[in-house]
C-alpha cells in the first residue's frame, strides 16, 4: 500500500514537472516572438519620429516665411 502511494505521488510529480517544462518552452517561444515584434515596431517608431521631426522643422520654416 505504501508503495502504491509512493508511485502515485511520483507520477503526479513527474506529470507536473513535464507540464511545467512544456509551459516554459512555450513561454520562451512567445517571448522570442515578442522581441522580434518589438524590434520591428521600434524601427517603425523611429522612422515615424524621424519623419515627424522633419515636419516640425518645416512648420517652423513656414512660420518664419510668413512673418517676413
Amino acid at each position: 500500500m505504501k508503495q502504491l502511494v509512493a508511485v502515485l505521488v511520483a507520477a503526479v510529480f513527474a506529470a507536473m514537472s513535464f507540464a511545467a517544462v512544456a509551459q516554459d518552452k512555450k513561454m520562451d517561444k512567445s517571448e522570442k516572438m515578442e522581441k522580434k515584434m518589438d524590434k520591428k515596431d521600434g524601427k517603425k517608431k523611429m522612422e515615424k519620429k524621424k519623419g515627424e521631426g522633419k515636419k516640425k522643422s518645416d512648420k517652423k520654416s513656414d512660420k518664419m516665411e510668413k512673418k517676413s
